[in-house]
């Protein structure tokens, strides 16, 4: 994972001015708007000034000492800031430099405290960190597919089942549909978000401390909404389950990404594909031996990229599977938000792919000609209309589809006077053998637009639900936007809090 180099929000004691203050929190408080993913080093200190903080308002230290403690954490902190400077991510490592900066006093703030819950909190906050960028990525990719639905909620093309064109739709509804199961996702990122937005500091290592410390202040300067109740799941229970649970969520995003590609390439094996991408931008790219080939560099890429979140995805699971709890195996924030970030990336090369779509509309309405995906509209009519059993009517439909591929003949093209004759054939042992559809009515079955558009079922394709359903998408994007928004601005609010306290200790 990237390490976040921004200075801290805290004025250091070599910084004295309130312009130089000013110079050094606005920068981190507009990476944090932005979405900045902090490292262990960062969390550790935040961790440490609200010990600084906390202690010294409860008596656990003496307000004498907080100023060399408190500046002594400011120097590491400073210090770690500077290009090549020491960033420790263990508490082992991190607590010498705090030693030579402050003297041994400096411990004292370790009251209570442990490597166990410090390092909890440390991989909770970086998790919740990743997951909201993950979420904003989400609603970024998942804004340009509703997009792209509301361009295209008149464009009929075909739906496929089993490999095979099945029945004419909306590209717009198909969209909403893979829209839907990211949506889907959405929702459960929200839902793991509140489970690991609890602080588990406080409890020291599995059963907490006799000190009384203040967890639920720890919390509220750290931005956790709340505490890990139980001491001995705080380290060792949530610690590895939480990954395991957003890798789960990354595995189901990879695969809505990795089906609609699959859609894609089985476009890209016909000689007259209806949806390609735009050549040209990175999208496409020459075979450099077959002249005639545009390769769809950029599905290939994304499909890559989703399969190695699910290959990442796995890796929670296997790390923690056949151990005692509290081993640290499945822990790593490093690793954990390695596998986050590979759902970011396919999200990215999906959105990419989206809006290098190019959907000829001709040319799906020319392959709806070419087969019978209407063919069970036919059936439907009869029932709908003439009451004629469905599956009687489903006979007729099959054996004029047999007919009509044995001659090689299109749906706008069928002779009406053929229909009527296989009509009597297929329907001689139930009732009258009179095709009772008018031609009119026969053309108007076959008719895909037709089909697409006179549909009733809600959550169909018909303009009206498309209607509904694009504005409720657009709907859950905004609040999706808004809950996001929402969860930094209480992060850096709490943040900002910890400073301000903490800026008065070194005074």
């Amino acid at each position: 994972m990237p390490t976040a180099r921004s200075p801290h929000r805290l004025r250091t004691l070599a910084v004295s001015s309130a312009l130089a203050w000013l110079a050094v929190a606005a920068p981190q408080a507009a990476l944090a708007a932005d979405g900045a993913r902090h490292d262990a080093f960062f969390w550790l200190g935040e961790i440490n000034k609200a010990s600084t903080v906390i202690n010294t308002d409860e008596g656990l230290l003496e307000r004498t000492l907080a100023p060399r403690v408190a500046g002594g954490i400011a120097k590491v902190l400073a210090d770690g800031d500077k290009p090549g400077g020491k960033r420790p991510s263990l508490v082992i490592t991190f607590e010498p430099l705090m030693i030579q900066a402050a003297g041994q006093e400096v411990t004292l703030i370790h009251a209570g405290r442990s490597s166990q819950d410090m390092l909890a909190t440390v991989r909770a906050a970086m998790l919740r960190e990743e997951v909201l960028g993950l979420a904003d990525q989400l609603d970024k990719t998942s804004a340009t597919i509703v997009k792209l639905a509301r361009q295209h909620a008149g464009t009929i093309v075909p739906n496929y089942t089993n490999g095979v064109a099945a029945q004419p739709n909306s590209y717009g509804h198909y969209l909403l549909g893979i829209q839907a199961g990211l949506e889907r996702d959405a929702q459960r990122l929200r839902e793991a978000y509140q489970r690991i937005d609890r602080s588990p500091m406080g409890t020291t290592v599995l059963n907490g401390t006799g000190w009384p410390l203040d967890r639920q202040r720890m919390a509220g300067y750290l931005g956790f909404s709340a505490l890990v109740d139980n001491a001995y799941d705080a380290s060792q229970i949530s610690a590895v389950d939480l990954p395991v649970e957003v890798g789960a969520i990354v595995t189901s995003i990879a695969l809505h990404v990795g089906g609609f590609i699959e859609d894609v390439m089985t476009q890209y094996a016909q000689p007259r594909p209806w949806i390609l991408l735009q050549e040209g931008g990175g999208n496409t790219y020459v075979s450099s031996a077959m002249p005639q080939k545009r390769n769809p560099g950029l599905v290939n890429s994304t499909r890559e990229k989703a399969s190695t979140a699910i290959t990442l995805a796995m890796g929670p699971v296997i790390r923690a599977h056949n151990l005692p709890p509290g081993m640290s195996d499945a822990k790593d924030a490093v690793t954990n938000g390695q596998m986050v970030q590979s759902a970011v990336t396919a999200l990215q090369g999906l959105d990419r792919i989206m809006t290098a779509l190019v959907i000829d509309r001709q040319r799906a309405l020319e392959e709806l000609d070419s087969d019978w995906t209407a063919s069970q509209e036919l059936a439907d009519e009869l029932m709908r209309k003439y009451k004629l059993p469905f599956r009687v009517g489903h006979h007729f439909a099959s054996n004029l589809v047999d007919y009509a591929k044995a001659h090689d003949i299109r749906p706008s093209a069928f002779p009406y006077a053929e229909a009527r004759r296989i009509y009597a054939e297929s329907v001689h042992d139930y009732g009258s053998t009179e095709f009772p559809m008018s031609e009119a009515e026969f053309r108007a079955a076959l008719d895909p637009v037709a089909i697409v558009n006179h549909r009733v079922t809600s959550g169909g394709p018909q303009p009206a639900e498309m209607e509904r359903m694009l504005k409720a998408a657009e709907l859950d994007l905004a609040r999706q936007q808004a809950w996001i928004q929402a969860r930094r601005g209480a992060i850096d609010a709490s943040l900002a809090r910890l400073d301000r306290d903490f800026d008065k200790l070194l005074k």
